[in-house]
């Protein structure tokens, strides 16, 4: 891509876009910051089963990628991110999130620890300016290099079988949230065992001038083991039942809020564990630690509705009939053979055995019908296969 010449095209093909045009029978897409991505190929339902069956292939070219190098990088991310990431060795990769001043969060993502001194940040929203911000002070070097990498996500059950037909040596080896480099076609493939959709699954990055050569070796390679490509519609439908959660749809980046109160913090979106206060100092410290002793206003949970009416954007009522909460993300799981839904939920709500009820509208044949629907907090993923954590990877 001509960069200089970017302001002149709105929305572009991603580097997989020569195939992927031709595979999108629906001619379905959507604008994902400046390029078209796919909602679906098919047929959504395929493409799901795909990545719970045999394995899904995701065009992750628009996830916003920042390449952090210098000899202050390490401490840089240390002091922007919640999480302590000196203990991310090279090689590996860690879920982060980071704050404003007030510990609401601005996004999630992942940190690459690619090699000694260099990273990369992936997010959904761009976030450019507010690193430059936080930089001040430090010496590193900050570059936004979205359009300088190819992605490709892999998930499901014969992603490292394909990934072994293809040449990938070892590939089996990395574990979870593990880096390898192969050489492709004379440049450098990245692979990391990391994914969006809470099973087996891997990721892969190289160079935009190699992305077709890249998407036909996989799909070859994939031939015989049901490889596909794979929506939006698909992937939400997984990430759900994995419990993950999205910006802008299951809390409001704070950089962006013009209402106060609207946002959300680490603990309001069960991410604790991504809030490390043995660091001497990081974004929104102070005010986490304040959160911490006084208690926080929301819970984010999933649920188990009664019924198959998906609670797409219902309240949340308790016995009494008052107004608890609202769902931000739901869907009928195929796999768990559930109403599943995730919840903001006012504190102290959310516990398991409270006694919770959505108030679910939904339309058949332009007629609407309300249900009120029972609704059981649970913990933990409602999809959580044991192949996802094993290593070796099985070969499916």
């Amino acid at each position: 891509m001509n960069t200089k010449e970017h302001f002149r095209t709105f929305v572009y093909p991603t580097a997989f876009g020569s195939r992927t045009s031709k595979l999108n029978q629906l001619n379905e897409s959507h604008r994902w910051k400046d390029y078209h991505v796919a909602d679906a190929y098919e047929d959504e339902a395929p493409e799901y089963f795909a990545m719970r069956n045999s394995t899904g292939v995701f065009d992750l070219c628009p996830m916003t990628k920042h390449r952090i190098t210098g000899p202050d990088a390490m401490d840089f991310l240390n002091r922007m991110l919640t999480r302590d990431i000196s203990q991310l060795k090279p090689s590996r990769v860690a879920y982060c999130v980071w704050c404003d001043d007030d510990g609401q969060v601005i996004d999630d993502g992942t940190v690459f620890h690619m090699r000694p001194g260099e990273y990369l940040l992936c997010s959904q929203e761009r976030q450019l300016d507010w690193l430059n911000i936080s930089a001040l002070g430090f010496d590193v070097s900050i570059k936004e290099v979205t359009h300088d990498i190819a992605a490709l996500a892999l998930q499901g059950p014969t992603s490292c079988a394909i990934l072994r037909e293809m040449g990938l040596a070892n590939i089996e080896e990395i574990k979870p949230f593990g880096i390898a480099w192969y050489d492709f076609e004379g440049s450098e493939l990245m692979v990391s065992r990391t994914g969006f959709t809470g099973d087996l699954g891997y990721e892969v990055w190289i160079e935009p001038g190699k992305a077709e050569a890249l998407w036909d070796a996989l799909f070859a390679a994939g031939k015989q083991r049901g490889i596909r490509a794979v929506g939006t519609h698909a992937l939400e439908m997984t990430r759900i039942e994995a419990g993950f959660i999205q910006a802008g749809v299951d809390f409001l980046p704070a950089d962006g809020a013009v209402r106060p109160g609207r946002t959300r913090s680490p603990f309001e979106l069960g991410l604790s564990w991504l809030v490390d206060f043995k660091k001497p100092n990081f974004t929104g410290r102070k005010a986490l630690l304040a959160e911490k002793e006084r208690g926080s206003r929301f819970n984010l949970v999933k649920l188990d509705i009664a019924g198959n009416k998906p609670a797409t954007n219902a309240y949340i009522y308790n016995r009494k009939n008052e107004v608890v909460g609202t769902v931000t993300s739901a869907m009928w799981s195929p796999t768990a053979k559930a109403n599943i839904a995730l919840a903001s939920l006012h504190a102290p709500w959310g516990k398991p055995g409270d006694e919770l009820y959505a108030d679910i509208y939904y339309q058949r044949e332009l007629k609407w019908s309300r249900v009120k629907a029972r609704a059981e907090v649970v913990e933990g993923a409602f999809y959580d296969p044991e192949r996802r954590r094993v290593t070796p990877a099985r070969d499916t």
